[in-house]
Parts: C-alpha cells; sequence; structure tokens
C-alpha cells in the first residue's frame, strides 16, 4: 500500500515520465510585465466573462505600482507556445509574503521558517487582492487541458531544482481546474464565501417574498431607516463617474484600511487606469446626504455577475453599509438580470440578506513530502470543520422553509 508520505514523490515521477514528449512540442516561459504579452492574445483565451481576467485589469495593478517587486508582487505570468502560437496562459507571481491573498497560510510558513527553511518567495496564480473564484488556467479552445496542467506542474519541478522556490498557490481556481490539479497531486484547501443568487426575480419586493416574514420585515425596516436619514443612493457605470466622484470614492476607500489601521493595497492610479480601460465594466454607487458624498461602494460587471468590491464612507450612519453594499447590488443584478452576485469573501451577516455560503477552494503544490504530508492532513481535516460550518450557516438563511 502506497503511503501519503511518498505519494506526492511518485506523482512527480509519473510526470516527469508523461511530460517528456510534451515538451517537445511545447514551450514554456515567462513574462515579467503583462505588457509583453499583446491584449488581444490574453483576453482571447481568458474571454469576457470575468473582468479580472482581463488585460486591463491586470495591467492596471503592474501599471499603477500596486503589484511590482517593490510590493513583494513581482510578476512572472506564464506562457506556453506550441509551433509559436500561445496555447495557454496563467497570471503568476513570485511572492515575498502572504499578504493580499485571503487564503491565510502564515501558519505554513512559521512551520517552513521553524524547521530552517525558506518559504517565501513562493510561487502564486491569483488575481491580486481579489478573492473571486473564476478560471485561472487559460487554455486555448481544442488544446488537450491535461497536457497543459501537467506541463504546469513540470515547470514547477524545473524551477524549485534550480532556486528556492518550492511551492504553488492556486487561488479561487473554478472546479473545473480545482479537480485537475487535485488528480495531478495538488492539495485542495477549502472555505466558504456567501454569494446571492438571482433565481428570476421580478423586484426586490418579489426577492424579499421568498423570505420568511419576520426576515422581510427587518430587511424592509432596514431600508426605510436610510431613507429616514435623507440619504440618496445614486449608481453610476464608468462613463458617468467624474473625477470629483472618483476622488470621493478613493477617499472612503483609504478611509476603510485606516480604520483598522492598515494601509491600502490600492493606489488612486490603479482605479483611474480602469477608468479608462474598463469604463463599461465599472459600477459606483454613492449615498449622498445634503448634497454630501458620505460613502461609496465601487463594483465590476461581467458577464453574468456583479463583483462588489470595495467600500467606505466618512462616518457610520444607520443600515447605510448594508444599503450601499447589498441591496443597492441585489436591486442592480434583478434589473440587469445578472445571475448572481459574488461580494467577496468572509461576512456572516450577508446570510440574513439572503446570500448563501458556497465552497470554494485553492490548490497547493508542496515539493517537500514531508510538508506535503502534513498539509494534505491539515487540509483533510479542516475540510470536514468547513463542510459543518457551511450547513451550520445555512440553518440561518430567511428563505421561507419549503
Amino acid at each position: 500500500m502506497i503511503t501519503q508520505r511518498y505519494k506526492s514523490t511518485l506523482i512527480i515521477c509519473l510526470i516527469k515520465s508523461q511530460n517528456l514528449k510534451i515538451h517537445q512540442m511545447l514551450k514554456l516561459s515567462t513574462v515579467e510585465n503583462i505588457k509583453e504579452i499583446a491584449s488581444d492574445q490574453w483576453n482571447r483565451l481568458a474571454g469576457n466573462n470575468t473582468p479580472f481576467l482581463q488585460h486591463a485589469f491586470l495591467n492596471a495593478l503592474e501599471e499603477s505600482g500596486a503589484v511590482s517587486a517593490e510590493t513583494g508582487w513581482t510578476p512572472r505570468h506564464l506562457k506556453l507556445e506550441q509551433s509559436g502560437g500561445i496555447i495557454a496562459l496563467m497570471p503568476l507571481y513570485l511572492k515575498e509574503h502572504s499578504q493580499g491573498e485571503y487564503v491565510f497560510d502564515h501558519g505554513w510558513a512559521n512551520a517552513y521558517h521553524r524547521n530552517g527553511l525558506s518559504y517565501y518567495p513562493k510561487w502564486l496564480t491569483a488575481i491580486p487582492f481579489t478573492p473571486c473564484q473564476s478560471r485561472r488556467i487559460l487554455i486555448k479552445e481544442g488544446i488537450e487541458k491535461k497536457a497543459v496542467y501537467s506541463s504546469i506542474i513540470e515547470f514547477f519541478l524545473q524551477q524549485s531544482a534550480s532556486n528556492q522556490s518550492t511551492t504553488w498557490h492556486c487561488l479561487f481556481a473554478d472546479p473545473e481546474e480545482q479537480q485537475a490539479l487535485k488528480e495531478l497531486g495538488l492539495h485542495l484547501r477549502e472555505d466558504v464565501q456567501f454569494k446571492w443568487f438571482n433565481r428570476d426575480y421580478r423586484d426586490f419586493e418579489d426577492y424579499l417574498e421568498q423570505f420568511s416574514a419576520r426576515k422581510r420585515k427587518n430587511i424592509k425596516r432596514e431600508r426605510r431607516r436610510v431613507q429616514e436619514q435623507n440619504i440618496e443612493l445614486i449608481q453610476l457605470t464608468g462613463p458617468e463617474i467624474s473625477e470629483a466622484q472618483w476622488q470621493a470614492f478613493f477617499y472612503f476607500y483609504l478611509m476603510t484600511y485606516k480604520k483598522h489601521g492598515m494601509n491600502s493595497y490600492l493606489n488612486l492610479s490603479f482605479f483611474q487606469r480602469l477608468a479608462e480601460t474598463m469604463a463599461d465594466q465599472l459600477l459606483l454607487t454613492l449615498a449622498i446626504k445634503e448634497n454630501r458624498y458620505i460613502g461609496a461602494a465601487f463594483s465590476l460587471v461581467g458577464g453574468d455577475t456583479l463583483y462588489g468590491r470595495y467600500w467606505g464612507c466618512y462616518k457610520e450612519f444607520n443600515n447605510l453599509h448594508f444599503e450601499t453594499c447589498y441591496y443597492q447590488g441585489i436591486e442592480y443584478c434583478i434589473k440587469n438580470k445578472l445571475a448572481l452576485f459574488d461580494s467577496g469573501a468572509q461576512g456572516e451577516h450577508k446570510i440574513s440578506r439572503g446570500f448563501e455560503p458556497v465552497i470554494t477552494a485553492s490548490a497547493h503544490w508542496i515539493k517537500d513530502p514531508r510538508f506535503a504530508t502534513a498539509i494534505e492532513e491539515f487540509t483533510q481535516a479542516e475540510k470536514h470543520h468547513v463542510a459543518r460550518y457551511k450547513g451550520k450557516a445555512s440553518e440561518f438563511l430567511p428563505f421561507k422553509k419549503k
């Protein structure tokens, strides 16, 4: 019987054997700036359903300086070519820390250090500062996906032989990628996020009709209290947003971090670049009181999903956060027939507002067999806790019992 300790080593040997022929056909390389790949080439593989995968979004992160070697995010985007043409692309970074990822592996890093090993730099495939699930490995239609996945693992094997980067982490991958990477020996780490699903609601009132009477009354009371404070809410798409409104939003964005004693990950230049290159996919909800902006929520619009990202206000108003970040977003989804509202990580307060617990996962390749075994045991134990938490959270959803 094969023990777990040697499972990763055996899988690595199999991958090397299988990939001998593959690597005669594929050329793998990295680029240090996403602009080295033409935007039309990148977007052709990324599609237009997820704004975070767009060349313009990733380029805005790099050109604004939010993502750079200086901030601990060194771009090394992976490119796979066959017969001179690009067949697969993958956002990839060398990380010097674990900030801005929303999958917390500080305990793993500490275990490495206690054993005299270096955890950083590590390889990371993710959308920086964005805990939203989507594809991470962009493969041309008609290409054998298993060959691409196997070649990527081979790439990290080769890299780990020549430097200290001996782990790769693929965060918030889609279910198909999770399964493929699991079959190649990666460890899946699960978590729960809360997402809103549009079940063909006619309007917000129709949505509330699905609630129990008490929960429906609570939501109406929260929305009414915002109105009683003489607060007006407006929604603007990217082309409609003025420079003054961008400045106001960014002030609120900074305030959110400062209230928690933190520095913000993003700068005004990043948002300005998005306004120039992705305006049609931006949504800004502004709260106004006495002709003054008092709060704002920033979202991006995908093919069938609204992605709520950043929120801030200059002082607390009763229920303003719920109205600006959630109820306004739900109304937007219903009006525009979007299937999903992804409001990001964490937030148990979303449950009573109809956001349902959903399992997300990241995949982790650990070269060292000892740590691979320990991390596999940890993720399996954690998986059971996550499943129980999801089940318990579902019991508090506000919908009528069927």
